[in-house]
């Protein structure tokens, strides 16, 4: 091995800040704050979360979802499979038509127009119903001259 270009080894002590676990082991990091362990004095190391504190080592999985981004995702997907199923539908649909006769197709439209028709009937009677069932409102009378 070469001389001197490897880096120097410290032994640190790794304190997890979640659950307060420590780790006790040789690092090239360093820090201001000491701590002796077995007479020897351990450069502490402060982390976030360590195998002591992590849920795949401790295997208390828990899903923390604040933002709703969970909810948020699968409707996306729901939406996304719905837009998919609609295009196949009308990709059928487009096929049946280019493949009906001519007869079939003046047929389709006739029965078509007889639906839209009954449509229009039964939102004009609708409306008409609707019309006929309010109470007229009350005019409020002239106001009187002063003479």
């Amino acid at each position: 091995m070469k001389a001197e270009i490897h880096p120097k080894l410290h032994p640190v002590v790794f304190v997890d800040s979640s659950c307060g676990a420590e780790f006790a082991t040789f690092s090239t990091l360093t820090s201001k704050e000491t701590k002796k362990i077995d007479g020897v004095d351990h450069y502490v190391v402060k982390v976030e979360i360590s195998s002591a504190s992590h849920p795949f080592y401790t295997g208390k999985q828990t899903l923390v979802d604040t933002a709703g981004r969970v909810d948020r995702f699968k409707a996306k997907m729901e939406a996304a499979k719905k837009m998919q199923e609609k295009a196949q539908a009308s990709k059928v649909k487009k096929e049946a038509l280019s493949k009906e006769t001519p007869e079939e197709k003046i047929s389709r439209k006739a029965k078509e127009n007889t639906e839209r028709k009954e449509a229009e009937k039964a939102e004009a009677k609708a409306k008409a119903k609707r019309a006929t069932g309010k109470k007229p409102a009350a005019k409020k009378p002239a106001p009187k001259k002063k003479k």
